[in-house]
């Protein structure tokens, strides 16, 4: 599988009184990360599948990514809205497949599925940023293929 852990584009902060889960992407985060997805275009990069979490910035992060997807679906799951675990995992389904969530989860599951421990500051990742893996997804057993900063994505635009 290829595996690609995509963390939402830039949102907005919140209002008072209005959810975490509400905040939508700001117009700055949806230019860039419209250039970041014609970037990973540029790389060959399709899905059949994309995951995302619940919340709001990163149901319309996915919604960004849908040209590159084929002929799958988005699916929205709470497991990337929350620590990594197994649950997710066995939710995967596809051979390219990308994962719309949050820091620090993010991170910690770069992290799991590259070295078996979740240890989420040792993969930083930038709002829009993309880290691509390939392997079978369990703890330990993927591989690194490239870590993009949104910046550099924008640039291969």
């Amino acid at each position: 599988m290829e595996l690609y852990l995509v963390r939402h584009a830039i949102a907005l902060e919140a209002e008072p009184g209005q959810p975490d889960e509400a905040r939508p992407l700001s117009e700055e985060g949806r230019e860039k990360f419209r250039a970041a997805v014609q970037g990973l275009k540029r790389l060959g990069v399709r899905f059949d599948r994309i995951y995302h979490s619940p919340k709001l910035r990163a149901v319309q992060t996915a919604e960004l990514l849908i040209p590159l997807l084929e002929k799958g679906q988005t699916r929205v799951t709470p497991h990337l809205a929350e620590p990594p675990g197994e649950a997710l995992l066995e939710e995967l389904e596809g051979s390219s497949v990308a994962l719309v969530g949050h820091e620090p989860w993010l991170g910690s599951l770069c992290a799991w599925l590259l070295v078996g421990s979740p240890q989420g500051d040792a993969f930083p990742f930038k709002k829009g940023g993309v880290a691509h893996l390939e392997g079978h997804p369990r703890p330990g057993q993927m591989r690194l293929l490239g870590f993009w900063p949104p910046r550099l994505l924008r640039k291969l635009a």
